[in-house]
């Protein structure tokens, strides 16, 4: 056998063990080979996480009219991007910035959640069937691959049982964190690229490979970067301080140092020259912000949440959670106090290996800065400040929620779930006698820990169908000329219907402002330049917002109609219209008193041909 071959295979031994210890005399090797009962294994895994993704998102695949209850807005904002991600495709759209949503200035996407690396491949699905089905498709298939990758990982290089190693996998993709995230945000569910970044991470100090392996990292890092920047952010401070604990708790792995930091150079050289433009773009180019807002930047993780349960668990409800997290998107810790207990009782009793030291380090790391600037416990302020209130204000930093750091803890107990049942495991192997009840205690454990977390189905809203006056083309005479289409109210993070009206139409159709994130350029602005989760002010649409939100309409001046005028023409409208509302009759009111234009109906919506004002 060739000698490169011998030292590859000899390195990964070492690898696994450094990991998860030796195997215990008398078990399966580390080395062997994937057998017939291993691959079924594999499948039955694959199978299991497809079905508990179908389990959580059940209901929107039952009623094709559904959408997710806690988080209408940000649905409505991906489907909008599964539409981008296919114009770019079929007209070759420039992908990093968009005019089809706040005309006349147009979206930077790099900026925001356009998550790419996943609309562009899945433009066949968009086309053929529409944003809905394909947004629903990401959600789901991507927490069945988050799930899939982290079996693989686990199996392949963590624990040589296929039992632990599903356990892991399973609470990496549906902790109660993930399932709370499944409520329209599939780009953070989606971490099926984590476990591999990792996966080729350890894999670049394999002897000979390193530029192999550093080119695929790099592919990797720039597409986890095109899905979610936050999560690779996390991902790699998770990898270097679990690495840092291996080199330094196995010595024996110093010897691969060179190859590593080798390959880690190729990879981060690759990566650079791919993300360059990009992240220019996102950074420095039109729409670009400085750091979310002092209000988004304290959200934080209640202490109370990391023994809470959430509300889609099977002992959680809304009225215990809702003190705990700001919304039901973002319950990021709420593991329950029995899993709190087994987390730190695992550490303790497997702390000899330097995985578990290093992944507990990490564990307390995230934990710490996901309390924000100021420790809150119950729903109540402590005044304790947090470490967050000195790093908040950083580059990139201040681009990342605090309390999505205990997210970042979901896989890291994941993993010592996977590595106490695999020593609970060889515990018994090497224990004949006592084999019986080692099992029985282990799984009375495990059932004390993990079934109040077992996810239920997400809630489900009937959704109001796109208006036919959009899905028969009504509005293409009135948008001729680089005009654009003024809804009522104006899109934003509470409404954004509209953005679900505009990728049905393949974003054909354009809107004036929407839901994303821009920079503040308010005169009066406490945080020049931060970002707004809308467009900037403009006094018309804040004038609709307030009667949206009441249903009343206060006096209307002059100024008032002044002001409308001047912002139908800022936004280029060619026509104005009002869908389904609840507050629509005070809109209809509204407007049609800023205007004089007695308002149409027709295809399902009011409709103001507003081309005589705005010239």
């Amino acid at each position: 056998m060739p000698a490169r071959r011998v030292a590859r295979r000899g390195w990964r031994r070492t690898l696994r063990w450094s990991t998860a210890g030796p195997p215990a005399a008398g078990g399966p090797s580390v080395a062997a080979g994937p057998t017939a009962a291993g691959w079924r294994w594999d499948a039955l895994a694959v199978v299991n996480y497809l079905l508990l993704a179908l389990w959580v998102t059940g209901r929107f695949w039952l009623s094709p009219g559904a959408g997710v209850r806690d988080n209408r807005s940000d649905q409505a904002q991906f489907e909008w991007m599964m539409a981008h991600g296919a114009r770019v495709v079929t007209e070759w759209s420039y992908p990093f910035g968009s005019d089809r949503m706040n005309v006349p200035d147009g979206v930077n996407l790099m900026a925001n959640t356009s998550v790419l690396s996943i609309s562009i491949p899945m433009t066949p699905v968009t086309l053929l069937f529409g944003p809905h089905w394909s947004f629903l498709i990401f959600l789901t298939l991507g927490m069945a691959a988050t799930g899939t990758a982290w079996y693989f990982f686990l199996s392949r290089v963590v624990t040589p049982s296929r039992g632990p190693a599903w356990l892991g996998a399973a609470f990496c993709a549906y902790a109660p964190a993930m399932v709370s995230h499944a409520n329209a945000h599939p780009n953070i569910v989606s971490q099926f690229v984590v476990p591999l970044i990792a996966w080729c991470t350890l894999r670049l100090a394999e002897p000979g490979r390193w530029l192999r392996n550093g080119l695929l990292l790099g592919l990797l890092i720039v597409w986890q970067a095109f899905l979610n920047l936050e999560i690779l952010l996390m991902t790699a401070i998770g990898l270097a301080v679990v690495i840092g604990a291996l080199a330094i708790g196995r010595p024996h792995l110093r010897g691969a140092v060179r190859p590593f930091l080798a390959g880690l150079g190729v990879a981060a050289l690759f990566s650079a020259v791919l993300l360059a433009y990009p992240l220019h773009v996102q950074l420095f180019g039109p729409g670009s912000y400085h750091g979310l807002s002092r209000l988004i930047r304290g959200y934080r993780t209640d202490l109370g949440a990391f023994v809470g349960w959430s509300r889609e668990s099977l002992a959680g409800d809304a009225r215990s959670a809702g003190p705990l997290a700001r919304n039901p998107t973002e319950e990021n810790a709420f593991f329950g106090w029995p899993l709190a207990v087994l987390t730190v009782a695992l550490v303790w009793w497997l702390r000899r290996s330097a995985l578990v030291v290093g992944l507990a380090v990490l564990g307390l790391l995230f934990a710490v800065l996901s309390l924000g600037r100021e420790v809150q416990l119950n729903g109540r302020d402590t005044g304790i400040p947090g470490p967050w209130a000195l790093l908040e204000n950083l580059p990139l930093l201040h681009s990342v929620v605090p309390t999505r750091w205990s997210l970042a803890i979901t896989p890291i107990v994941g993993v010592l779930l996977a590595l106490g049942t695999q020593q609970a495991r060889d515990l018994a192997r090497r224990h004949p006698v006592a084999r019986r009840q080692i099992r029985f205690a282990t799984a009375t454990v495990l059932l004390m820990a993990l079934l109040p977390l077992l996810p239920t189905p997400l809630p489900a809203t009937r959704l109001d169908p796109v208006p036919e006056f959009v899905t028969s083309g009504g509005w293409r005479p009135y948008v001729a000329g680089g005009r654009s289409v003024v809804t009522l109210p104006l899109p934003d993070n509470t409404y954004a219907d509209p953005l679900r009206w505009s990728a049905r139409t393949r974003l054909e159709m354009p809107l004036a402002r929407g839901y994303f994130l821009a920079p503040d350029t308010r005169p009066w602005s406490p945080e020049p330049e931060a970002a707004l989760f809308t467009a900037p002010y403009r006094r018309t649409s804040n004038f609709f917002g307030g009667i949206a939100r009441t249903g009343t309409v206060p006096p209307i001046a002059d100024a008032d109609r002044r002001a409308a005028v001047t912002d139908l023409r800022y936004w280029r409208a060619g026509v104005v219209v009002l869908g389904p509302h609840r507050n629509a009759d005070a809109l209809r009111q509204a407007m049609t008193a800023l205007t004089g234009i007695t308002p149409t109906r027709t295809g399902g919506v009011w409709l103001w041909d507003v081309r005589p004002l705005t010239g």
